[in-house]
């Protein structure tokens, strides 16, 4: 907690759900960052990333399931929990069952609707799957989250 008169006293805290909280107000931010023009080069641009992330690290194996190119093989500490949704590229070691692919090709579709927008409006949502909004839209269930 910062003291009066300390250097971070005077200033706001910043955090991307305030950010975000702040940006809602803003009707017409939302219809332009959330425009297919912008959203979808965005969805190219993290699929990408992805896709080069998972190459690298999981030594080139990738194959195509339904909308995801899934990239195994990876080490853990190169995605979170038990694997990250990055664009339509999966990223995991060996958590490729077919209820968790078909949870992770939601995520896909939610990066092709929102974009780079996708990563603060997912951070605002909350670090609780149980209360975030793209993972109860995904599925808990099939996602691994226990209820």
């Amino acid at each position: 907690m910062p003291t009066e008169g300390s250097p971070t006293a005077d200033r706001p805290v910043r955090t991307a759900g305030g950010i975000v909280s702040r940006a809602r107000r803003l009707r017409w931010l939302r219809v332009v960052v959330l425009h297919p023009a912008i959203a979808r080069p965005g969805y190219w641009f993290a699929t990408a990333s992805g896709w080069v992330w998972g190459a690298a690290l999981g030594r080139f194996r990738l194959r195509r399931a339904g909308p995801l190119v899934v990239a195994s093989g990876l080490p853990k500490w190169a995605y979170g929990r038990g694997g990250t949704t990055i664009g339509a590229v999966y990223l995991t070691t060996d958590n490729t069952s077919p209820s968790v692919l078909e949870h992770e090709a939601v995520h896909a579709a939610q990066w092709k609707k929102y974009g780079l927008a996708f990563i603060p409006l997912y951070i605002d949502a909350g670090q609780d799957a149980r209360h975030n909004r793209f993972e109860i839209e995904a599925g808990l269930a099939k996602g691994g989250y226990g209820r």
